[in-house]
């Protein structure tokens, strides 16, 4: 047995060996403990939230409501990638003014922590919501920060408006080590705590009694990160997070109700509007109205033909401050200029109607990134949107100005299911908007093919109505060429193999609102078809659609489309003169809640008849409903690779 001894002399040898060579006796030493623990832990997250510290008192000042929140925030950060997190940021806004902010970097190096302090925080406005209120986002950069480097955020906010109380999130898309929040709140404040995504479980609650106070304090600790996917619902859907809502409070032995219903949410918006559009009318807008109400036999193709011009005319631009977030600009405002946000969308159209004789109603809504309900939270947060509503026989018309090429019956798109809250004077009403049927938004393609050698010549008509429709004309504003038209064609109609290729087009009823888009076109498919001796084999099956919505079984959350849809294609195929059909497929059917389709084949004298036709009857699937999908769009692509074969006589 070899026993080798080492001397004090030549260990210290063999370590000056090691650095010479770049390799550290100890890898771990130049980081901390906790980093070595968290990155074991979380080996595939950027950063771990080591903790946030929220602390928001509610009380009085001087007989008004004040309400402060201070909060504390440190982040590990445990790989390289660290420099694309380097930016920080902070929103605030009129009615969340942000009083103090201090933020530093700390360097591990030589066993301790060295603080780097940020220097320099730039302003700028933020415009990515329609429902404006002139948020701002205040930027910086952590200097010097590294791989096991810590981020410490702190800040203050004043909250001008107790209606305007932010959710607290106790989960995110990393890792949290500990996330606590308390409410300080003066006996005389009535407080409720809407809860969503919350398990009992995840979270430790405690509420503690002062003398003049009500303490609540909620503690999350080591919460795994949620996993953020493309396609995903609102993480307002999957975040763990409470609403406070302050309901009432008590002033001078009054009992004064802020937001305890709907009614209260209501009364509040009345008050901000009740005093638009009181000034005369702009004579050039009362004559815009005259001239295209002019031809209009019926109430509702005035309303039509106001609510298309103003899509038309009026640009929609997302700007505002302070209250003017939640209150219309003047219609005549409006009109002059020629943009507006969707408020001001909606007030001109409104006048407009007032000027023909007809009353719209101003709606307020959420986005379907919004799920909340209004009596589940009766607070401005439950909105982010204002549209109009008009209401005849019965049915109501959501008329959202911000949208182009929206037909009247059509809702935007990304309000659809939601509930709107519609103003009528001292009263208000809650409509659900209605979710649009598959069969409206749809594409249909009829073709007529055949031979011409290895070849498939055709030509197909495209019918697109419905959303798809608008997304169509959205896509065609930007196709101002014939080059790019013909590109863009060859791309959206592109079957059978890639070297599919429109040789011509013809369109119809182009950026028309109501009337289906029509695009004739002829095409070629070179080196289709396949002949073995006396026999041709050929796939009908020129689209294969339904393999676009078949999910990645490893996929975690629910996943959202804009919309239903439905598709529809029809082939006909000539049989070559000298052939007879050797083989033809059966037919096949799906049939189910969330998804329908079928494949037809039929044989009238001479012709294939070829039909196919899919249902996306759906908007959004949870993970389950994803498996039962892929099960039944499984079943439809197995067909997908059957062939005709024709065989020489």
């Amino acid at each position: 047995m070899l026993i080798i001894r080492f001397t004090q002399s030549r260990i210290y040898k063999l370590l000056f060996l090691l650095l010479v060579l770049g390799i550290s006796p100890n890898l771990y030493a130049q980081f901390s403990e906790e980093f070595n623990q968290y990155s074991n832990k979380f080996p595939e997250d950027v950063k771990v939230r080591l903790v946030k510290e929220t602390l928001i008192e509610i009380g009085f000042k001087k007989g008004e409501l004040q309400i402060k929140e201070q909060s504390t925030e440190k982040d590990l950060y445990l790989n390289e990638s660290v420099t694309y997190n380097s930016e920080g940021s902070l929103s605030y806004s009129f009615f969340y003014d942000l009083e103090e902010i201090k933020a530093s970097s700390f360097l591990f190096k030589k066993g301790k922590y060295k603080e780097f302090e940020v220097e320099s925080f730039k302003e700028k406005d933020n415009l990515d919501d329609s429902f404006y209120d002139g948020s701002k986002n205040i930027s910086f950069i952590y200097p010097n920060l590294k791989k096991g480097s810590i981020s410490e955020l702190n800040y203050t906010y004043n909250i001008k408006n107790p209606r305007f109380l932010n959710p607290f999130y106790f989960g995110d898309f990393f890792p949290i080590v500990k996330n606590k929040i308390t409410y300080v709140v003066d006996k005389d404040i009535e407080i409720d705590f809407k809860k969503f995504n919350l398990k009992e479980e995840q979270v430790s609650f405690t509420k503690k009694e002062n003398r003049k106070t009500n303490e609540y304090t909620w503690e999350v600790k080591n919460q795994d990160s949620y996993d953020f996917e493309s396609g995903s619902p609102s993480y307002k859907t999957v975040l763990p997070h409470i609403i406070p809502i302050i309901t009432s409070y008590t002033k001078d032995d009054e009992k004064i109700s802020l937001l305890s219903n709907v009614s209260d949410l209501y009364n509040w918006y009345s008050s901000l509007v009740k005093d638009i559009n009181k000034e005369e009318v702009d004579s050039e807008l009362k004559n815009v109205v005259a001239e295209i109400t002019k031809n209009k036999e019926t109430d509702l193709e005035k309303v039509k033909a106001i609510y298309y011009w103003v899509q038309q005319n009026i640009k929609y631009i997302a700007f505002e401050y302070a209250l003017g977030g939640f209150i219309p600009r003047e219609s005549n405002d409006v009109f002059k200029k020629k943009y507006g946000d969707c408020k001001d969308n909606s007030s001109i159209l409104s006048k407009m109607l007032e000027i023909a004789d007809l009353k719209g109603n101003l709606t307020w809504i959420g986005t379907r990134s919004i799920p909340y309900t209004y009596d589940e939270v009766p607070t401005p947060i439950v909105d982010n949107h204002m549209i109009l509503s008009y209401s005849e026989n019965g049915k109501t018309y959501f008329l959202d100005a911000t949208g182009r090429y929206m037909k009247l019956d059509l809702p935007t798109p990304f309000i659809q299911g939601k509930e709107a809250l519609i103003a009528d004077g001292d009263k208000y009403k809650i409509e659900k908007v209605p979710v649009i049927d598959a069969e409206i938004n749809s594409f249909t393609d009829s073709t007529a093919i055949k031979l011409d050698g290895k070849k498939i010549v055709g030509a197909s008509k495209a019918i697109i109505s419905g959303y798809s429709k608008i997304d169509f004309f959205n896509r065609l504003e930007r196709k101002n060429t014939d080059t790019k038209l013909k590109d863009f064609y060859n791309s959206r109609f592109s079957k059978g193999n890639n070297k599919f290729l429109v040789t011509d087009y013809t369109e119809k009823n182009k950026y028309d609102y109501d009337k289906d888009f029509i695009v004739d076109y002829n095409f070629e498919i070179d080196n289709y078809s396949k002949t073995l001796g006396d026999e041709v084999y050929l796939n009908l099956n020129l689209y294969k659609t339904l393999s676009d919505f078949k999910l990645d079984k490893k996929r975690k959350n629910a996943i959202e489309y804009r919309y239903k849809m439905s598709f529809n294609y029809n082939t006909t195929f000539e049989i070559p003169d000298g052939y007879k059909v050797d083989y033809l497929p059966e037919s096949v059917e799906i049939s189910d809640e969330l998804i329908k389709s079928n494949i037809e084949y039929k044989l009238i004298d001479n012709k294939i008849m070829y039909a196919h036709k899919i249902i996306i009857n759906y908007m959004t699937l949870s993970k389950e409903q994803q498996k039962k999908v892929n099960s039944l769009i499984k079943k439809i692509e197995k067909n997908y690779k059957e062939i005709i074969v024709l065989k020489k006589q």
